[in-house]
């Protein structure tokens, strides 16, 4: 414990020498940037490199002009207008081999990049553990922009998983609610058999009944059903193909998979009683034919296929759900997917979903020292998500907009040199996700009754199919349902030891009991189990845990109040 005292003592004595280097000379970078680099004018003079690791680049593949990874519109025109260079030198084509590749840059195998977007709770805490992240409490109070700040303000808990012995090592990404899911419904189905869409648990049941046995496609063959969803990695997915609608409809706020807030007690959403009344009904839903036969085993992307084919009626997921399965309409005549309000619990309240607040946390490699700059570049990208500054319509006319007979278009068709699809130059920047103020669709509710489109985030969702406003518009009336998380933070002790046993469990147990392997009673079994298996000790800890969180004032350490 000395020795670990002292090691802390070393590095906050190495980040207050190099702040105080910083301050006398803005903009020097330890490993990357000229030393007689200067700040200027809102440019860094001469330009200098920032290095940054990056799970999963959407873009690899649909670059355009000759563009890649570390040479295309954006980065050229940080380097140009910022004197910043981002070059990505540690890259992961997915979550598991992105955490992998941070781990070895963790142990030295592979160089640490300057900025680190992480999306793993363990990997933040092990990444502190290590000494190799820097603290950045007074970096965020220096150089924070004051719109930054007003943004962050709102979403103090995003901060949880980055806080040690108050000092902060990161921050969260892009913090914003994020959308809410929708129901996704054949509206000719509908149409066909004389039904309204659902709105309480017997109307959906009804509904998917009739979509299963009553031809609704009309080709003479019993091979529609009602509900796909996945059910292969958990019944929450928090984002498509989402099941969680019904597990709420008979628990409430208490989610799968999901730590709530229950008269100042956090308990575990998973093994609250009503999920045994929801287990049954989905029981029952599936010996009769109306779920997806292969649930089990289907990602929350491969759930989508039997919806774009036709075989489901009704499917649940963000708004922007519908861009990825309206081939549907394209491909069978006569085809119409409406947007909907999820349906109402038994107890006649609405039914409740996961909220996202941010997209995993940045961290820095503690030997960089061009903090200024990474906030200076940062803010930038928000120029889009405000509709100011050069990105007031997007990041690159021609790219992601154009402006054709001086109006802005979003339909890349009609671009000046028509595009097949949109270019997320967005994506180019620091992470894999474009940032945004528009919470759960606030932009297409304003639409919705009246608003001018006269910004760009207006006119860009002005652009959108009615389907797709329709489920916004829908999302930000509805966003009192969004649960935040009520534990983000770094794994407790016995949960490092037991939760991959205990959430395979309680995986097992309820697909086996949907399938009708099991009897409903397993849940019953499951629970008690979970319990003295670690759960009881996990409860323990997490509310410890967050007592301690809400007695930090985080907002005070980094002076953003």
């Amino acid at each position: 414990m000395k020795r670990r005292i002292r090691i802390r003592k070393m590095v906050s004595l190495v980040i207050l020498s190099a702040m105080l280097v910083a301050g006398c000379s803005q903009g020097e970078n330890s490993t990357e940037s000229a030393p007689t680099s200067v700040l200027k004018d809102g440019k860094y003079d001469p330009p200098f490199k920032i290095t940054i690791a990056k799970q999963q680049d959407e873009n690899a593949g649909k670059y355009i002009n000759g563009e890649s990874l570390n040479d295309n519109v954006l980065t050229r025109w940080g380097e140009e207008n910022l004197g910043i260079k981002i070059e990505t030198t540690l890259l992961g084509g997915d979550a598991s081999q992105y955490n992998t590749k941070l781990r070895l840059a963790l142990t030295g195998s592979e160089k640490l990049p300057d900025v680190l977007p992480v999306y793993d709770t363990m990997l933040v805490n092990d990444l502190i553990e290590s000494g190799r992240v820097k603290e950045i409490t007074e970096d965020i109070a220096a150089y924070m922009p004051e719109r930054m700040r007003e943004i962050y303000k709102q979403y103090p808990t995003t901060f949880n998983p980055v806080v040690r012995d108050g000092k902060v090592y990161g921050m969260a990404i892009a913090p914003n609610l994020t959308e809410g899911e929708v129901m996704l419904i054949r509206q000719d189905w509908l149409d066909k058999l004389k039904l309204k869409a659902p709105t309480t648990i017997e109307e959906f049941e009804n509904v998917i009944a009739a979509f299963t046995t009553e031809d609704p496609d009309g080709n003479g063959k019993q091979d529609t059903y009602g509900f796909t969803f996945s059910g292969k990695d958990s019944y929450n997915t928090g984002w498509v193909s989402d099941p969680v609608m019904i597990f709420s409809a008979y628990t409430g706020k208490h989610l799968p998979r999901q730590w709530v807030n229950d008269n100042g007690k956090i308990t575990y959403g998973s093994v609250a009683e009503g999920n045994r009344e929801a287990l049954a009904k989905l029981r029952d839903w599936y010996a009769k034919g109306y779920l997806n036969k292969e649930l089990a085993t289907q990602g929350a992307w491969d759930a989508l296929s039997d919806f774009t084919e036709g075989k489901a009626g009704i499917i649940i997921g963000r708004p922007w759900l519908y861009d990825s399965v309206k081939d549907v309409e394209k491909n069978i005549e006569g085809a119409k997917i409406q947007a909907y309000p999820t349906i109402q619990g038994v107890n006649g309240d609405k039914t409740y979903q996961s909220a996202q607040q941010n997209d995993g946390v940045f961290m820095f490699n503690n030997e960089f020292q061009n903090m200024e700059a990474f906030f200076l570049y940062y803010d930038k990208m928000y120029d889009a998500a405000f509709s100011t500054g050069d990105f007031k319509y997007g990041y690159a006319q021609g790219y992601d907009y154009d402006i054709v007979n001086e109006e802005v278009t979003f339909d890349p068709k009609k671009f000046n040199k028509p595009l097949e699809a949109i270019q997320s130059v967005g994506k180019m920047g620091f992470t894999k996700n474009t940032p945004s103020v528009d919470g759960p669709g606030k932009s297409y509710f304003d639409l919705a009754n009246g608003v001018k489109a006269d910004t760009g985030v207006l006119i860009q969702s002005d652009s959108k199919d009615q389907t797709t406003k329709d489920g916004y518009r829908i999302s930000y009336e509805n966003r009192d349902v969004l649960l935040p998380n009520e534990f983000n933070g770094p794994p407790t002790p016995t949960m490092q030891n037991v939760w991959e046993q205990l959430t395979t469990m309680e995986q097992e147990t309820f697909t086996k009991i949907i399938y009708g392997n099991e009897p409903i009673e397993a849940f019953d079994t499951f629970v008690k189990q979970w319990h003295e298996k670690g759960g009881d000790q996990v409860i323990e800890e997490v509310n410890e845990w967050y007592s301690q969180a809400s007695e930090t004032d985080v907002m005070a350490l980094m002076k953003l109040k």
